[in-house]
Formats: C-alpha cells, structure tokens, sequence
C-alpha cells in the first residue's frame, strides 16, 4: 500500500523538533540545518513543514548526470551520496524546494523517509507530520472538506 508523507501547517507550532529529530538520525548530530524536513518561518507566526514530496515522477531524478537519484520500491526518492557529485541541478529543478546541501559533506540531502518510518513523523508533538496510507489520508481529506461546505456555502450566500 503506498504512502504519502504530509505537512499540515495549521497543526505546525515551529517548535522544530522535526528537524532536530530529522538531523540527529541522519548526521549524528543537533544541527538543524542538516536535516532533510525544514520548518519555514512565515510572518504573522505562520510556520509550514517543508520536504521531499516523493514525486510520482520526479523531475530532480531526470536532471541529475550521475544517476544518484533513484526510486525506491517504497516510494521514496532517494539520493545515493557516493554517486552524488554535488551540482546542485537537483536543487535548482525541484519546484519545491526538497532539497537542500548538507553544509558539512557538500553532497546534496533530501527525505528519505528514514526507510519507511520517518523519525520526523513519530516525535512531531502537534501531528503537523504524517506518514499515512494514500487511500486512507484521501478519505479523510474529502471528509474535511465536506465538513467545511455548510460554511463555505452561508459565506457565498451571506447566510441565507
């Protein structure tokens, strides 16, 4: 059964435990700016969890000359570090910014979904992360939006 890793900024406090949880499993140390999930900072206290989407087709496995991008059979798009030279193409192609440069091995870093049990998912204190079924997160998105429609009907009808 496939999964989809989301983000939900209406749960996301910024506490970045995310990233700190994300950089010690991957790196060994606390160092946010390593980590392969972002927590971004918007005006107004608005903060959105940002990584890799796993693209059904992803455009950053197409750009890269060494074939360092690869995906899994988990769905997972991963980047093999000992094939990566380092260009950046990636980085520059990915229309959402999942990936980024570790500043330490200059290789670039992204999700990997820790193996199918991403660390960031299982310490997140607010739920903001998740890693769910496909089919099961659909469900309960199509049910939160019918739950929405009798207040987005009284806004266009002004109430009546």
């Amino acid at each position: 059964m496939e999964h989809i890793f989301t983000f939900d900024p209406d749960k996301c406090t910024g506490c970045a435990i995310c990233e700190t949880v994300c950089s010690l499993h991957h790196t060994g140390t606390i160092s946010p700016i390593r980590s392969r999930v972002h927590v971004i900072r918007l005006e107004g206290g608005v903060f959105i969890p940002l990584g890799c989407l796993h693209c059904e087709d992803p455009v950053c496995m197409g750009v890269c000359p060494t074939a360092a991008i690869i995906k899994e059979a988990t769905s997972a798009v991963s980047i093999d570090s000992d094939k990566c030279m380092g260009c950046k193409m990636c980085m520059l192609i990915c229309p959402f910014g999942g990936i980024s440069i570790d500043t330490i091995d200059r290789k670039v870093i992204k999700c990997d979904l820790c193996g199918g049990d991403p660390r960031c998912v299982n310490f997140c204190p607010t739920g903001a992360l998740e890693y769910a079924k496909a089919d099961v997160y659909s469900l309960r998105k199509k049910r939160e939006a019918v739950e929405k429609l009798p207040k987005l009907i009284r806004l266009v009808t002004g109430g009546r």
